[in-house]
């Protein structure tokens, strides 16, 4: 959490939240699982021994926001097959948060959810951690046209699709550089994880290892 104990969010309307790593513990390595899935594809798909291919995708990552985007750009790949694929791994290590649920339950105003991942992946996660019915909606990549956060364009976007003011939105997320263009357009920022903390970002205005924690100490717009 940033130094103020009691984060005043009166302002927040809307509650935009990132999936992955964001509203789970990104401790619970679920994810490991998708990067797994993610480094076979790309091993299979380009015929490079692994080594290469996890290289490949950690560069796709890192150059345009997500594996799927640079698979698209440099090799002309559809995406759904590499969606369904790589989304498809056991919910084992996921495990459901009454305090984290009852926290989001008490926000008021709307809330949404922006991930880069597929609308799949996302309605399956929700479903599985019971928060699903707290949510208006999910922002996913295809709603973005594939076109993953950092890029301005896709943050437009989601806040032109679903009728929101940014600079009464409040937006959660595990990435730091994905906060960049929200503080951009005036949201409030909230980086969240273990190595929140570290972050000495000025788009960064919230930081906090502990999403329900955070949530349930804020103040928040009377009802």
């Amino acid at each position: 959490m940033s130094a103020e104990r009691s984060p005043d969010l009166r302002h927040v309307e809307t509650w935009l939240f990132d999936l992955d790593n964001t509203l789970y513990p990104a401790e619970c390595e679920y994810m490991a699982l998708i990067e797994g899935r993610m480094t076979d594809f790309v091993e299979r798909y380009t015929g490079l021994e692994r080594s290469e291919a996890k290289a490949l995708q950690k560069r796709y990552y890192t150059e345009h926001g997500t594996t799927l985007a640079g698979l698209m750009m440099h090799h002309g790949m559809e995406p759904k097959a590499f969606l369904d694929e790589v989304h498809d791994v056991s919910m084992d290590r996921l495990t459901t948060d009454p305090g984290l649920r009852a926290a989001i339950d008490a926000l008021p105003g709307r809330r949404l959810v922006f991930t880069n991942g597929s609308l799949g992946h996302a309605e399956r996660v929700l479903g599985h951690l019971g928060l699903a019915h707290l949510f208006e909606d999910v922002f996913a990549i295809e709603t973005a046209d594939y076109i993953p956060k950092p890029a301005m364009a896709t943050f437009e976007k989601v806040v032109t699709r679903h009728a929101f003011a940014p600079p009464a939105t409040a937006f959660f997320e595990d990435s730091e550089k994905n906060l960049a263009p929200a503080a951009l357009l005036g949201m409030t920022t909230v980086l969240v994880g273990a190595h929140a903390a570290a972050s000495t970002a000025d788009f960064v205005h919230h930081r906090t290892h502990d999403l329900a924690g955070f949530l349930t100490s804020a103040r928040l717009k009377e009802a």
